[in-house]
Formats: C-alpha cells, sequence, structure tokens
C-alpha cells in the first residue's frame, strides 16, 4: 500500500513485484517513469489482496499515470470491489482507451454480481 500511494518501499519487494524490469532498484541504476512502481503495486494486490488496501486502490483509480488507473481496475474487476462501482462508472469518460476499456469490465462484474 505505501509502494501504490508513492511511498518508499523495500527494494526486494519492487523486484518481485516488478521483475526485471526493477532490477534498477536494487543496482542504483536509473528507472523507468515513476509510475512503474505503483503499477506494480496495484498489480500485486491482484494476487494478494488485503480488504486494508480498499482505500489504496479507490486512491489509485484518480491516478496521474494511465496505467494505474488501469491496473487498478483491473483489481477492482478481480476482488469484485463494489465499493469502487462509482468511481469506476466516472471513469468511463477517461481519455484513455484503455482505461475506459478496463472501467466498462469492472462495472460488467460489479453490477452482474448485484443482479
Amino acid at each position: 500500500m505505501d509502494l501504490l500511494a508513492g511511498r518508499q518501499a523495500d527494494p526486494q519487494l519492487i523486484v518481485a513485484l516488478g521483475g526485471p524490469a526493477a532490477g534498477w532498484v536494487v543496482s542504483g541504476g536509473s528507472g523507468g517513469p515513476s509510475y512503474w512502481t505503483r503499477v506494480w503495486a496495484a498489480r500485486g494486490l491482484l494476487w494478494a489482496w488485503d480488504d486494508a488496501a480498499l482505500p489504496s486502490i479507490l486512491q489509485a483509480m484518480d491516478d496521474e499515470a494511465w496505467r494505474v488507473r488501469e491496473m487498478a481496475l483491473k483489481v477492482v474487476t478481480r476482488h469484485r470491489l463494489g465499493d469502487a462501482l462509482e468511481i469506476a462508472a466516472a471513469l468511463m469518460d477517461d481519455p484513455v482507451p484503455r482505461v475506459r476499456t478496463a472501467a466498462r469490465r469492472a462495472l460488467t462484474m460489479l453490477t452482474a454480481e448485484s443482479a
């Protein structure tokens, strides 16, 4: 959750989440855009969900980086996070097509659950 919020996290965790592309974290090299660590953090929540992460995912749905918004929506879809329904609906108007697609999938899953 710290990493998703843009705060420091254990470098080994970052490498575990980001794979070889995250090697710069331990080598001290220059990395890519700073949003990648937030994408990897959200992706980790696809597989290791904890309800305590809900506020972090809701906040990530408003991230400036579209890749973070997209991944947060994938987390919402996988874990059927109904608390994100309103935000997901708003993301149907996102300027990025991939975010809109992820929002549509989330809405389909969330509304199917309540039907």
